[in-house]
């Protein structure tokens, strides 16, 4: 059994093998400069699996995932399990692999949920930041895109790289490039930003260990976004030791906070360059 995205904006096919286990092509535009698939893709396919996945109830709520080792782009093993199912909640596990490797290359923790009627309540305000009208379509003229680029367009004061200095505060208006929000667009938005050490360093190297994402907006709340620009509003707070942390919240234009997530990355200096 085949199972497809309907949003061209994360066109991804699900091949059935066995229950509980999936294969699937990760397309070489989802790649880091590096050569290894960009964190935010594990994040949409997690989603795409619980969604093909016949024995998941509810919508992903939360997500934990571990990046044990970088994915390769092509064939990709993927791996559900349920771990516990009460009356609202479910737990998930999810791994991908390189398809034949049985070392996780990314290990997934997923809740799922039931989204009862309950009476709403914000403390947490849109922060003010200028209008994604007002700001310009980023240029990519050195051809292809990649790592997200291909799935986001970005509207941004900041440049990138980011340059150092003693702020890690940015906000940034994005929107899908090809078509309309959904759970697993949603997921994956939450690895669109510059890494943070970036705002502190020079010639900064990076990789993300674990990422949180809470995905608070329901499934109906997404779709009505249609393909809009959110708000992303994140800060870095501390590094050292080769690691540092990363919050990010999700706003839609009208001020509901859609998403959180919390990120873990692991980071070295590349030497100064030797002069001529």
């Amino acid at each position: 059994m085949s199972t497809t995205s309907s949003n061209p904006a994360y066109d991804i096919a699900l091949q059935s093998v066995a229950p509980g286990r999936w294969t699937t092509f990760a397309a070489p535009e989802w790649r880091n400069p590096g050569g290894g698939l960009w964190g935010g893709y594990a994040l949409g396919l997690c989603v795409r699996a619980l969604e093909a996945e016949p024995e998941a109830t509810g919508e992903v709520l939360s997500m934990t995932l571990t990046y044990a080792a970088g994915l390769p782009s092509g064939e990709l093993d993927v791996r559900t399990r349920r771990l516990r199912q009460g009356g609202s909640i479910g737990v998930w596990e999810v791994e991908l692999r390189p398809q034949g490797v049985e070392e996780v290359g990314v290990h997934g923790m997923l809740t799922m949920a039931r989204r009862p009627p309950t009476a709403p309540f914000a403390f947490a305000t849109l922060p003010q930041a200028p209008s994604p009208d007002q700001l310009p379509s980023p240029d990519h003229p050195a051809g292809p895109l990649h790592f997200g680029a291909s799935a986001f367009e970005r509207r941004t004061l900041d440049g990138f790289p980011p340059k150092p200095g003693g702020d890690s505060r940015s906000l940034a208006w994005v929107r899908p490039r090809n078509g309309v929000w959904d759970k697993a667009l949603l997921a994956m938005v939450t690895d669109n930003s510059a890494p943070r050490a970036m705002y502190a360093l020079d010639r900064v190297m990076t990789t993300t260990l674990s990422l949180t994402a809470y995905l608070h907006a329901s499934v109906e709340q997404i779709a009505a976004l249609g393909d809009d620009f959110i708000l992303i509003e994140c800060e870095g707070r501390v590094g050292g030791g080769g690691a540092s942390d990363e919050r990010s919240s999700y706003w839609s234009r009208d001020g509901r906070l859609l998403a959180t997530s919390e990120q873990l990355a692991w980071y070295r200096q590349a030497p100064p360059p030797v002069p001529e």
